[in-house]
């Protein structure tokens, strides 16, 4: 899928970056159709070399681009759509918001309310077309949700869902990118601890994690059938099982899922 037009992203951190990458890496735009802005332009030096159209002016980039994407950080969000504001036309223009916690109705209220506004959730995974991205919107057209789903899906999986959970979606799908590396990290330091060397350890915890996400994709399985598989009685795997939840690792990594959904809820604030 090639896309004809250009599309701005702006606020090229982290996210923005992954994003322009895997829409390059999937051939669904050519690095001079993206344009990425940023307020310190040598950051985007070796994406100007790759041909990519890099600027500081947010203004600018909006008027040569049919889709915008907001990725900038929830308290520069205003600041940055009063900036766009007077370049942003409503037939012209759809806005994709991947900006945690800021909903379809609180840009629209800056931006207008005929403005098509959806809001996705991508992970960093992205960059390499691997994303869990969940999509929503307030009431933007179909075709505009569609597009959007379509650029998302050349880069990853997507489901889209009800705004009210986007919140929930950012704690599962964002930020349980790092919860799930932490957990490989745990797995290849008790690797250590029982005799490898860190980088075998580290490669083979994350082959084993790698087939266990594959056995639930591919199978379409639930985890406690493929565990089920691993355990038998008096075994060691079992054995290990009880004592991770002895330890309290099911009710930890869930309490933490609970916290970043509920400090994801509360990092932005519109202005009045």
């Amino acid at each position: 899928m090639e896309t004809n037009g250009n599309i701005a992203i702006l606020g090229s951190g982290n996210m923005g970056l992954a994003f322009a990458d895997g829409l390059v890496k999937s051939n669904t735009y050519k690095p001079s159709q993206i344009i990425l802005t940023r307020r310190s332009i040598g950051n985007l030096s070796k994406q100007a070399e790759e041909g990519y159209q890099t600027t500081t002016n947010n203004f600018e980039a909006v008027q040569q681009a049919s889709i915008v994407v907001l990725a900038v950080l929830p308290q520069q969000i205003d600041t940055l759509l009063a900036e766009i504001l007077p370049a942003i036309s409503a037939d012209k223009h759809l806005v994709i918001s991947v900006i945690t916690g800021v909903s379809c109705h609180a840009i629209k209220a800056k931006l207008g309310e005929n403005v098509q506004v959806v809001r996705a959730m991508p992970n960093t995974a992205i960059s390499i077309g691997q994303s869990m991205t969940c999509v929503t919107t307030e009431d933007a057209r179909q075709e505009n949700v569609d597009l959007t789903k379509k650029l998302f899906e050349t880069v990853g999986s997507v489901v889209q869902i009800n705004e009210d959970l986007m919140s929930s979606a950012t704690a599962l799908c964002a930020c349980g990118i790092a919860f799930f590396l932490r957990a490989i990290r745990a797995a290849s330091q008790g690797g250590v601890e029982i005799g490898f060397h860190a980088e075998d350890a580290l490669k083979m915890a994350v082959q084993t994690a790698k087939g266990a996400a594959d056995l639930l994709l591919i199978h379409g399985t639930h985890p406690e059938h493929e565990i089920d598989k691993v355990t038998s009685p008096k075994g060691c795997t079992i054995a290990g099982l009880n004592e991770m939840e002895h330890q309290g690792f099911s009710s930890s990594l869930i309490k933490g899922i609970r916290l970043s959904a509920l400090k994801a809820g509360g990092l932005y604030t519109e202005s009045k």
